[in-house]
């Protein structure tokens, strides 16, 4: 069966979709794109985007999450479908944050299953009156998807919980990964059905969605995209048991800004993107990115707030002040702990309840005085775990109330019932203390509604026979693993494993002066009331504006398949070189200069034999034979290895060692760029170098003529970041006052003479040649690496300069879809080979058709 969430919008507006039985209602798109109505549904299309103004005049903003911010029930007259807001749901809360300017549009499913044949009806009543796009999941595939891949292999991984065994979490299902997938590819179509995407912003809510930004990359290339995670995201330890692990992580790179709650959840995901992709990350002026093919991915830290404006409604309520005054009644003379959690293997009800029970042992004065009411919410999952956490409370609660209660008095009170808002806020109001013990757990806003309903109102301190006037007081036991515990300084923190400091904290909580709960409160109180949800849903909107600032400037191209999708952004001018276009230049000039990279360029990069083929030779051979050529090949290795290399190119040019040396042919002696009296520094830079190298395991040093290098590519790598940061300060330090430059590059930190780089060459050849009165009229320099943006930059620069000549063809060209200082890019290898091979070519039939010699140019070749 065909499932309701696969037809379009606009298929159901024009009726040319398939018929699922019953009349279908002819229903509008919420916004119109004009131009793109016959391209919704091409999948073989990479990026679309209007090229006529929207017809959206205000800024919108669709709000995807798993679940609808809906409730939904039939009404029990006629059967019909009801639907209202739910007010819990932070999807709607965050709506007070975005402004009444803003439109919002939300996509996502509903609780309730809706028949096939009322699908269409209901998803015309929600769109026309909530402004909702409701996803039909097929109930198997939502299964699948929801209690299979979600809550067996994600909820219970990024909360630390490894399958070793069938019981823990599941092992890797690859059906379920496929059902999460399916279904992410359903909420994007989704959202392609009202998207208009040069305008509108997507924000994506949860580890439910996380490959959905690929679904819609692939299909907007510009689309302006942010993700929250609202869970923890576990240690690079943790995550890359998941088989699906690199999928994943590029799945969340397609978005433009990513959220987390803490910096300890940000700085895993930051540290699975570098030892699983090799990214590394920058800040600047306060915000990270992460450089990802030319886009930077940025980062964002905040936890989400409360929406305090509903709390205070229920509050006022006069349900409120008598479920107040009834508890006070029920607890009179005794102190009231509370804790609030769902009932799953995380939120530690059971350490709680042995923390209440190691009180009452060794304080016995407690016992009769001290009430911890634990309200147990129903477990949002399922399956043995819940059920075996649900036996162990009702085990330790019976143990507890039945060793130390007595007629009118049960240490503790366990509420599992629903209840309703009102009468979980009473309990707020008369508690001292409040208790979240979760092992773990993405964020907790139990502590934040505390405060509030501790602050009260003149109507619950009448009823509580406060003075209104008088400082409140709160006091809070946090987990120090929950996501809202950094920002409550406040709080007694602890470690809910050790029962025994939990149940001194407990104590502790019970004896402290009046004042210090005033002041405890008071600092709580000041920081939840001015980060609330629309704080939050503020920042995010506006850290989301300043991260797709630049969208529209940048050329963008998608690239690989699948989850494995990415999009390339660079700037407007750079372009794949043609071979046809280098060879049509190449045949009009006489005086050449090219300039080409070795390793990553000649070679394939990592490639473990790195000698250069008879391929390669052969073609840099060809090429010096034009006498309008003149080749140079520029490396970081040593004269001696290039020497012997190519001992065979008699007329090739080489520079070894980042040029500081230069030998213009095989005849011809080795030169240096840079004068340098003596090399006494390596005896300060080497002792140094060789004790980082024995305490980080995987580097190694690499002895040059004119230089050291410090190399840490099989070291770990945040280790060896860390290492390679503390080397490079030392060097400084040491070598402060010696001639030499201490830089660090892609896995390494280097020590050259001052002034030394591959740029030095590309400067002392063009001035060789302008001095011998042969100006070049065509430059090709290829690098794939960031020493070789020196090169790109000289042979730039003297385009405007008398170095070359006046019509010159100049041809900067990295190897790679990237940023670059170079305007053109080549794919990889072959295509380098391709094109030169074209040139020796172009070169040959010039020699056969004018055999008369051609003044020489020059050509430069980097062998990197």
């Amino acid at each position: 069966m065909v499932s309701r969430s696969y037809s379009n919008l606009l298929d159901l507006a024009s009726g040319d979709s398939p018929s699922f039985g019953g009349e279908r209602k002819r229903f509008p798109r919420v916004a119109t794109v004009p131009g793109l109505l016959s391209e919704v549904d091409d999948e073989t299309c990479n990026s679309v985007c209007s090229e006529a103004p929207s017809s959206v005049s205000q800024e919108r903003m669709i709000i995807v999450g798993n679940q609808l911010p809906l409730r939904a029930h039939r009404n029990e007259d006629n059967g019909e479908w009801c639907f209202s807001w739910d007010e819990d749901s932070l999807l709607l809360q965050l709506k007070d944050g975005l402004g009444e300017d803003v439109e919002v549009i939300y996509v996502g499913c509903l609780k309730e299953q809706v028949a096939l044949n009322e699908q269409d009806d209901v998803a015309q009543t929600l769109l026309e009156t909530f402004k909702c796009v409701p996803a039909f999941i097929p109930p198997e595939l939502f299964t699948k998807f929801y209690h299979g891949f979600c809550k067996q292999h994600l909820w219970p991984l990024f909360h630390y919980m490894l399958p070793l065994s069938p019981d823990l979490g599941g092992r890797f299902d690859r059906s379920l990964w496929q059902a999460y997938v399916s279904v992410n590819k359903i909420f994007a179509d989704k959202v392609m059905e009202v998207i208009s995407p040069d305008d509108d912003y997507v924000w994506v809510h949860d580890y439910h969605l996380m490959v959905l930004p690929t679904f819609l990359r692939k299909r907007f290339n510009r689309v302006k995209l942010g993700f929250f995670l609202h869970s923890p995201f576990p240690s690079s330890e943790i995550y890359r048991t998941l088989p699906v692990r690199d999928e994943i992580l590029r799945a969340l790179l397609n978005s433009d800004l990513i959220g987390f709650h803490t910096f300890d959840y940000a700085r895993h995901f930051l540290s699975c993107c570098g030892r699983m992709l090799g990214l590394s990350y920058q800040s600047k002026r306060g915000y990270i990115g992460l450089e990802y093919y030319g886009r930077t991915v940025s980062i964002k830290i905040l936890p989400v707030g409360i929406h305090i404006g509903q709390l205070q409604s229920v509050l006022n309520l006069p349900e409120t002040a008598a479920k107040v005054a009834e508890l006070r009644a029920q607890f009179r003379g005794q102190t009231v702990m509370l804790g609030v959690d769902d009932m799953d293997i995380f939120k530690g009800i059971s350490l709680k309840l042995l923390a209440m029970e190691q009180l009452l042992m060794q304080h016995p004065e407690n016992r009769g005085e001290v009430v911890l009411v634990q309200i147990a919410n129903p477990a949002r999952g399922r399956g043995r775990d819940v059920q075996e956490v649900q036996s162990e409370t009702y085990a330790t609660v019976k143990r507890i109330n039945n060793r130390f209660g007595r007629p009118g008095y049960d240490p503790v009170v366990l509420i599992d019932t629903p209840l309703q808002l009102y009468e979980r806020i009473a309990y707020y109001v008369i508690a001292e203390c409040c208790l979240v013990t979760a092992v773990r757990d993405g964020m907790n806003l139990i502590p934040y509604e505390y405060i509030i309903c501790r602050q009260g109102n003149e109507k619950l301190d009448e009823t509580l026979g406060l003075d209104p006037s008088a400082p409140k007081k709160s006091m809070l036991v946090v987990s120090e693993f929950i996501g809202c515990s950094p920002s409550l300084s406040g709080a007694i923190r602890v470690n809910p494993w050790n029962i025994d400091a939990v149940a001194e904290a407990m104590d502790s909580a019970l004896i402290v002066s009046e004042a210090e709960k005033q002041l405890r409160h008071e600092k709580h109180y000041r920081y939840v009331s001015t980060h609330d949800v629309a704080y939050w849903a503020r920042s995010f909107l506006q850290d989301l504006e300043r991260a797709c600032g630049d969208h529209l400037r940048r050329r963008c191209w998608g690239i690989s398949f699948g989850l494995g999708f990415r999009v390339i952004a660079l700037d407007p001018n750079f372009r794949k070189l043609s071979v046809e276009h280098i060879v049509s230049a190449y045949r009009r000039t006489k005086n050449r200069a090219i300039l080409l990279d070795y390793d990553g360029t000649l070679m394939p990069t990592g490639s473990l034999n790195t000698t250069p083929n008879i391929e390669a030779v052969g073609i840099l051979n060809n090429l010096c034979q034009d006498p309008k050529n003149l080749v140079f090949l520029v490396s970081g290795k040593d004269r001696k290895i290039l020497t012997e290399w190519f001992s065979c190119c008699k007329k090739l040019g080489l520079a070894a060692e980042n040029g500081y040396f230069i030998r213009p042919n095989h005849d011809s002696d080795w030169e240096t760029c840079v004068s340098l009296p003596d090399f006494d520094w390596k005896q300060i830079a080497e002792p140094v170098m060789k004790l980082y190298t024995e305490t980080t395991d995987g580097s190694t040093i690499e002895t040059k003529e004119s230089a050291l290098v410090w190399n840490y590519l099989y070291a770990d790598p945040d280790f060896g970041f860390c290492q390679a940061k503390e080397l490079l300060d030392h060097l400084e330090s040491v070598l402060a006052n010696e001639p030499v430059s201490v830089k660090s590059g892609q896995h390494v930190v280097e020590v050259k003479p001052q002034g030394v780089n591959k740029g030095l060459v590309a400067e002392h050849l063009l001035t060789t040649m302008r001095q011998k009165g042969k100006l070049p009229d065509f430059v090709l320099c290829i690098g794939d690496d960031r020493s070789d943006e020196d090169m790109f930059e000289v042979i730039m620069r003297a385009k405007t300069s008398p170095r070359l000549s006046p019509v010159a063809e100049v041809f900067a060209c990295t190897v790679g879809q990237k940023p670059s200082k170079a305007k053109y890019y080549v794919e990889d290898r072959s295509e380098i080979l391709r094109m030169l091979q074209a040139l020796a070519n172009a070169s040959e039939q010039a020699a056969k058709t004018a055999p008369t010699p051609a003044s020489c140019g020059g050509l430069i070749i980097n062998r990197e």
